[in-house]
């Protein structure tokens, strides 16, 4: 046992957090960092200005607290999303991860439970801990997918409490059809189960891939999460935000901690919003190299999932931690999500996805592959 975790377990630590690890991808200095799903492009220059300009006019009054409601954000995040949404639809957090902290907050908790289909987003569990919520994982097929049967049996079948599915999925990267985010929620009326569709990604999906946004009405415990760190290029800003029935924002309001959004994080994510078409440009952008991507992976052997994501998850490795420290060694960081053969690339700028198919075409050919 190490000093650190002898010292950790000295102290009263709640039991469901023992032994446990904390979220995070490895930090190293490269120069090509594809392994976090960031968006690698740079804010335009008009979008910096109107950031720092909004920014600096909300400074002015850091005195007093923000506006605890976010009222105009609200109305700005409505009117990105459309479909007839209204700021009463609205709410938004310190990026999707307290979005959804604050969701189990509100509907789950000690003896409730969260389903979920891994492989999936690896914060899903470790969200399940910190609200004390029993996590319950059922796994996707071997294909990695998840049918409206099998989705509808495990939400019947757990009575779950609160049930999250991903789409675009992370890590696999390929969207859920609609007919199993209905079947879900229809499955879950037995329980009263709250069902998130988590759409981090949404904005990089294939043309004509729906959004459960368009199921919104006259479900009431429908919700559909974003994020404004991948497609708006603000991951250091901490901006999420959900839609929903309005009652879904009076329940979060019960458990947010009071100014929850400060005043800069308002200004910024309000100035990125004017901006949306300068910074969905890059969006096209991202998706060109993404297809690029699976397009050379696919041409070197390997399996390559479709991707409506910002990334690509690929299989087909006889070692993946080899391939991994190889692309490191040339200067490339990605991600190792720990599922047998395969690993995961982020799509960056033409020249970074450049350098990854160079550096892994060069692997492929070497005794490392």
């Amino acid at each position: 046992m190490s000093e650190q975790l002898e010292r950790l377990n000295r102290l009263p630590l709640r039991e469901n957090l023992r032994g446990l690890e904390p979220y995070g991808a490895p930090q190293l200095e490269v120069p090509i960092l594809l392994n976090v799903n960031e968006n690698t492009h740079g804010l335009p220059e008009t979008v910096h200005q109107a950031i720092v300009s909004s920014v600096s006019a909300a400074a002015v009054g850091l005195n007093r607290y923000p506006d605890r409601e976010f009222t105009e954000l609200r109305r700005a995040l409505s009117r990105y999303l459309g479909h007839g949404l209204t700021a009463e639809n609205i709410w938004a957090a310190n990026g999707s991860n307290e979005v959804l902290q604050q969701i189990l907050q509100a509907f789950g908790g000690p003896g409730r439970t969260l389903l979920s289909f891994p492989p999936t987003y690896s914060m899903y569990p470790l969200l399940a801990s910190g609200t004390d919520t029993e996590y319950v994982a059922v796994p996707r097929g071997a294909d990695f997918t998840l049918t409206p049967e099998a989705a509808a049996a495990a939400v019947a079948g757990t009575a779950a409490n609160v049930v999250v599915l991903c789409s675009p999925n992370n890590p696999t990267g390929t969207a859920l059809g609609l007919d199993v985010v209905e079947a879900a929620y229809e499955a879950g009326e037995a329980s009263n189960a709250i069902v998130i569709v988590d759409e981090a990604y949404a904005e990089f999906a294939h043309a004509g891939t729906p959004s459960a946004l368009t199921l919104l009405p006259g479900r009431e415990r429908l919700i559909v999460s974003r994020t404004m760190s991948k497609a708006f290029a603000l991951a250091g800003a901490r901006v999420g935000y959900l839609a929903a029935a309005p009652q879904i924002a009076d329940a979060l309001r019960l458990v947010r901690l009071p100014y929850h959004l400060s005043a800069i994080t308002q200004a910024t994510a309000l100035a990125a919003l004017e901006h949306a078409d300068a910074l969905l440009a890059n969006v096209e952008d991202i998706k060109t190299q993404r297809d690029r991507i699976v397009e050379g992976l696919a041409a070197l052997g390997l399996k390559p999932a479709p991707s409506d994501s910002n990334f690509v998850f690929f299989g087909g490795l006889e070692d993946p931690h080899a391939v991994w420290q190889g692309l490191l060694d040339a200067g490339v960081l990605i991600r190792d999500v720990g599922i047998p053969g395969h690993l995961r690339v982020t799509a960056g700028t033409e020249a970074e996805t450049t350098a990854f198919l160079d550096g892994i075409r060069a692997l492929m050919s070497s005794p490392v592959s």
